[in-house]
């Protein structure tokens, strides 16, 4: 397989090809158009510091947030040019067998697929509700990696089920990019430092409007994290990203985040109300799964209103009748759901 090879390009997809300027966006996860005032005000206030190179103490700072926020030490953090990075870097570690579980982000199989890495892929099962069965691992797999919550199906997966496929050997990743946007983070295992082999990637994107900055996190054991930063460049991360990760880890921001989890929880709890059966798993997170008749036309049709929803067929394991939906506050969610219905009334 080429990286031109045409299911290499669906995997490449993501939600903002399915956006475009003047539709009601419901394709991209990122839950806030914009960063809140006082992280705009924290990020223009560092402006001044972009006459020189990022200072060592900018990154100190960050990785001691972080470190603080989770419950571990500095040296057990890496800053990130957004978790897609991340990703980005596993290659390094080379593996003889990857394996990733599906349906989920399809990005860590796109970089592991280019690098020549040996890929197997895990699919779960929509009749059990895309549970994660570590028996359907590998053995042999020196690396794992899915995400918890999964995108799409929003399912949050229990915490000692992901622990589970941790051993020596194995280089564990866990994906937890939208793992603040569930209240209390129950399934998180970003303070576990006692895993070997575990590496969480964190994304501060989706909860703070961050998208263009990109920006995030790793987890991990400090010989593990210098193994995968070996061959980033001088000053990999610049001095506005190391900003907002340093904000965005202190107490009163995490505080918010928990509040806006919750509240998201009930704007979940609404859209689900509102879109009944076509629902494939309850969700976990922000974001719904559905599955249409005739999806494709479906989505066009939405499109011609003004409204834009994931194509869900690019994620392996679901059909074209799969699409996802971002979950908005219950007035701007209305209008998805009024269109929708109107579209599958039409078909």
């Amino acid at each position: 397989m080429t990286s031109q090879d045409p299911g290499r390009a669906l995997l490449r997809h993501h939600g903002d090809v399915d956006a475009a300027t003047g539709l009601a966006d419901f394709a991209v996860n990122v839950r806030l158009p914009a960063p809140p005032a006082w992280l705009r005000d924290r990020l223009v206030a560092a402006l001044d510091d972009l006459g020189p190179y990022p200072a060592a103490a900018a990154d100190e700072r960050a990785r001691a947030a972080v470190a603080a926020r989770h419950g571990r030490a500095p040296d057990e953090v890496l800053v990130l040019n957004g978790a897609a990075e991340g990703f980005a870097l596993l290659p390094v570690l080379r593996p003889t067998l990857a394996a990733v579980v599906h349906p989920s982000f399809t990005e860590p199989e796109v970089a592991l697929l280019d690098a020549g890495v040996p890929v197997r892929r895990v699919p779960l099962c929509p009749g059990d509700g895309y549970a994660l069965r570590p028996d359907l691992v590998p053995d042999e797999a020196d690396l794992v990696v899915l995400g918890n919550p999964t995108n799409p199906t929003s399912v949050l997966h229990p915490a000692d089920v992901v622990a589970s496929l941790a051993r020596p050997g194995r280089v564990l990743v866990v994906d937890e990019a939208f793992a603040d946007a569930v209240p209390g983070e129950p399934a998180s295992l970003a303070g576990r430092a006692d895993l070997p082999g575990l590496l969480v990637l964190r994304s501060l994107t989706k909860t703070w409007g961050l998208a263009g900055l990109r920006a995030g996190y790793l987890l991990g054991a400090p010989d593990l994290l210098a193994r995968l930063a070996l061959h980033r460049p001088r000053w990999p991360v610049g001095s506005l990203v190391l900003e907002a990760v340093t904000a965005c880890c202190e107490p009163a921001a995490v505080a918010e985040a928990e509040a806006m989890a919750r509240e998201a929880r009930e704007h979940t709890a609404h859209a689900v109300g509102l879109l009944g059966d076509l629902v494939v798993v309850p969700p976990s997170a922000p974001f719904v799964l559905l599955r249409v008749p005739q999806g494709a036309r479906v989505r066009q049709a939405l499109r011609d209103k003004g409204i834009a929803v994931r194509r869900g067929d690019t994620f392996p394991g679901l059909t074209p009748d799969h699409l996802r939906v971002a979950v908005r506050d219950p007035g701007e969610f209305a209008l998805l759901a009024d269109a929708l219905r109107v579209v599958l009334e039409e078909l």
